[in-house]
């Protein structure tokens, strides 16, 4: 009786063609791709090729971690497993773009609080910060910020470093932010009520009534 022949020479043959189009495939980063006529800016986070044994040997196939955001304030995240590299990514883009989010931004540069978020393994914290900071952030995080918008903003992971669970903990991080504005119509106040008098205008008074003394 003749012996199927295995095919685990033949997967890695063409997992040797995929791989080497690897690095073409993460030029996609700076590629603006158009949904409902706004422009989406996608990056690749992380690609795995995996494998699958199977009776006559071993099929490969990709999986694809993808990021897309409007930089205005809208990101969502995407996974995607095909036989190639493309496929995947194509997967992983369109899933992001269907599960978008929208985050509220301290002048549209950072975050308003300083926010905690979990999923598994991953932990991580995000911090506001002050205009010029940049982005202080490890790789699967900051796909996910310079595609949100945020110029503005430091984070740390404390838990698992697996590039799908510190996307999906910032993500469930994001859910967590609000507004001032968001705040003050939930309990039915004003903004002014819920952030309080500014820091400058006790000195602001204090100098007007030095005025009307002198």
């Amino acid at each position: 009786m003749a012996r199927e022949p295995r095919s685990g020479g033949e997967g890695g043959g063409e997992g040797g063609d995929r791989r080497r189009g690897r690095g073409r495939d993460r030029d996609r980063d700076n590629r603006p791709t158009s949904s409902d006529g706004e422009e989406l800016k996608d990056k690749l986070v992380t690609i795995n090729r995996v494998a699958k044994v199977v009776k006559g040997g071993r099929r490969f196939s990709f999986a694809a971690l993808v990021v897309v955001g409007d930089q205005k304030g809208r990101v969502g995240w995407g996974a995607g497993k095909a036989r190639e590299v493309p496929e995947a990514i194509r997967k992983a883009t369109e899933q992001a773009k269907r599960t978008m989010i929208r985050v509220p931004m301290r002048e549209g540069r950072t975050l308003h609080h300083d926010v905690i978020g979990e999923f598994g393994a991953g932990r991580v914290i995000l911090r506001a910060a002050p205009q010029g900071t940049g982005i202080i952030a490890g790789g699967p995080m900051r796909a996910v910020f310079e595609t949100l918008g945020i110029g503005d903003v430091v984070a740390k992971c404390l838990g698992s470093a697996n590039p799908h669970n510190m996307v999906k903990a910032t993500f469930a991080a994001l859910q967590r932010c609000t507004s001032p504005r968001a705040v003050a119509t939930r309990r039915g106040k004003k903004v002014a009520d819920i952030l309080g008098p500014r820091r400058d205008q006790p000195a602001a008074a204090e100098g007007a009534a030095e005025a009307a003394n002198v």
